[in-house]
């Protein structure tokens, strides 16, 4: 970690079902407008950690597990530093992947490629992007073409960083010892959704779930995936997160909870359906049956409701951000 920068964590709170919906019945709109403000003060004190860390260096890593709401938080992060005068630049990791060769790529223990791994990205050239972009010298970001799973040598952004401006990489392997731990002077920030929902002291809905709900959603709506397919998927990205990206949270300057009171209110909408088409067959069947079980527990939110800059919006869609 960067010992010029105290670490500081927002802690998990934990939602309480019947305060979540004692609010949605006397006061939704105030319940998530009131929550929103949560969260804008938690990309407030994520933009703190930065300003106070400029003087030693102007690159920002941030990281956090799928379905955490990194590419929405770092735009919000972007907002609030220029308000305060510094132009930053949001920059995606996913594009420093580099261009898959089958005869060297990660395998998982089944022999299957490992897309979680931090292998498959182009560490060296990260780390050498952030050494030009401190001396102040130009770079082209790299453009990686997903269908084709290959980097392009010929499209590429150029980004150079001037006085009072910063550049914010953003993904799962952000904070890993190939990456921050090979450029230290960094602000490191960490996020996930991390509350769970509780009836008293029994748990109604798990952190994981959220996150689950997340990522079903937006890869049916927008990556065209659906959500068996999601599902086949989820183990290994969750055998990837304990392995590739939780060790390394605690490197982290900042961590915060990206979860919100009144999104499975509000995700029951989108993800109940989708969860309960599952063909009988599919083996995840039962874990997803009692995901929309416990749906029933929440007082439905109007999605109309949401407003354009909310989390949420990355992953329900109709969101006033650019996710291009």
């Amino acid at each position: 970690m960067a010992n010029h920068i105290p670490p500081t964590c927002e802690e998990p709170v934990g939602y309480q079902l019947r305060e979540i919906n004692r609010r949605i019945d006397q006061d939704v709109k105030g319940f998530l407008e009131e929550t929103d403000a949560q969260y804008a003060a938690k990309v407030s004190a994520a933009a703190d950690v930065i300003l106070n860390n400029l003087k030693h260096s102007p690159i920002v890593l941030l990281s956090g597990p799928s379905g955490s709401g990194k590419t929405t938080t770092a735009l919000k992060i972007k907002e609030e530093l220029e308000k305060r005068g510094v132009r930053s630049h949001t920059i995606s990791m996913d594009n420093y992947f580099k261009t898959l060769n089958p005869k060297t790529a990660p395998r998982t223990a089944d022999g299957m490629i490992d897309f979680e791994s931090p292998e498959c990205m182009d560490m060296d050239l990260l780390r050498h992007h952030f050494a030009l972009l401190s001396k102040g010298e130009t770079i082209r970001v790299p453009k990686f073409e997903f269908a084709r799973q290959m980097r392009s040598v010929h499209v590429g952004t150029p980004l150079r960083l001037g006085k009072n401006e910063v550049a914010i990489f953003e993904g799962i392997h952000a904070l890993n010892d190939d990456c921050a731990g090979r450029f230290p002077q960094a602000a490191c920030l960490y996020i996930s959704a991390r509350s769970d929902v509780l009836d008293g002291q029994d748990l109604i809905f798990k952190r994981t779930w959220m996150r689950l709900c997340r990522r079903s959603v937006r890869d049916y709506n927008f990556r065209g995936t659906s959500v068996p397919e999601t599902m086949d998927m989820w183990a290994n990205v969750r055998r990837g997160e304990k392995l590739y990206i939780s060790p390394f949270k605690d490197r982290a300057n900042y961590k915060f909870d990206s979860s919100l009171a009144y999104e499975v209110s509000v995700m029951r909408h989108y993800a109940e359906p989708l969860m309960e088409a599952i063909p009988p067959e599919n083996i995840r069947r039962p874990e997803l049956l009692e995901l929309c079980k416990a749906f029933d527990h929440f007082t439905p939110i109007d999605p109309a409701l949401v407003h354009p800059d909310s989390l949420l919006r990355e992953f329900i869609g109709g969101g006033s951000y650019d996710y291009d």
